[in-house]
């Protein structure tokens, strides 16, 4: 049996200036920090200027919102919320397949916000074989408790990294041999491409779909047939489609 990639734990919220500014110092992840709207003193300047550093997501909000969120009742107009669980490095997702004997084969998420949306696909990559799940650091959810929830225990198994830039690690991983199709309602029917051997599936933005800086660097665009009176798929789902066209191809 493989081991767990991830330690499992519990979402973590860090409340009060000081005791956040010490939990960068020490290295700890930070997946998204709550501030009270209008407040730029000293520390919270530094606070922010180590979320940017550090590609934590932003949100400003009431005090009404901060003393609701509050466990301490002493936030100081600052809560920060710790990774639930380990992220993992890069060659993680390299050695799983090598491990397997497989061409690699990962998800790269282009800013998925939903936490059941990424909790539902890092199900879906491990249940379809994929070897890793790669997600930015800004504007995306991380591995919260609801993602861990959401992931049914999948996150103890597949590996999930964290990157500061999802253009520029799409270019390094073509260089380790691997092809990239992005999820698009205008592209090429999955079904006549190729996709097997090492491949990476883009899966965008619930809203906005895959950014267009993303989407230059995929070699492949792959639509999914839809015969719907609606023209477009819940993220996870669209992974879900396109990953177990993967599992097809690769079976044939």
């Amino acid at each position: 049996m493989e081991k767990e990639m991830n330690i499992q734990g519990s979402e973590e919220k860090i409340e009060g200036r000081n005791a956040v500014i010490e939990a960068y110092r020490s290295g700890k992840t930070i997946d998204k920090i709550y501030i009270l709207d209008g407040c730029q003193d000293g520390p919270v300047s530094t606070i922010r200027r180590e979320a940017k550093k550090n590609g934590t997501l932003i949100k400003f909000v009431s005090r009404e919102r901060l003393d609701q969120m509050s466990e301490t009742g002493k936030h100081q107009g600052v809560i920060a919320i710790a990774a639930a669980y380990k992220y993992s490095e890069m060659e993680d997702i390299f050695n799983l397949a090598k491990l397997r004997g497989e061409d690699p084969f990962v998800f790269i998420l282009d800013n998925i916000e939903d936490p059941h949306n990424l909790g539902a696909i890092i199900r879906t990559a491990n249940l379809s074989g994929a070897h890793g799940v790669i997600i930015p650091k800004n504007r995306a959810v991380g591995l919260t408790a609801t993602v861990a929830k959401a992931s049914a225990g999948a996150l103890n198994y597949t590996p999930v990294v964290k990157v500061t830039n999802i253009a520029s690690t799409i270019e390094a991983l073509k260089d380790k041999g691997l092809w990239f199709a992005c999820a698009d309602m205008g592209g090429t029917r999955m079904y006549d491409l190729n996709l097997k051997g090492p491949i990476g599936l883009v899966i965008g933005n619930e809203g906005s779909g895959v950014s267009r800086l993303v989407r230059e660097k995929c070699d492949m665009i792959a639509s999914i047939p839809m015969k719907g009176d609606i023209d477009s798929l819940n993220a996870s789902v669209a992974a879900g489609v396109l990953a177990f066209e993967v599992v097809r191809q690769r079976s044939l």
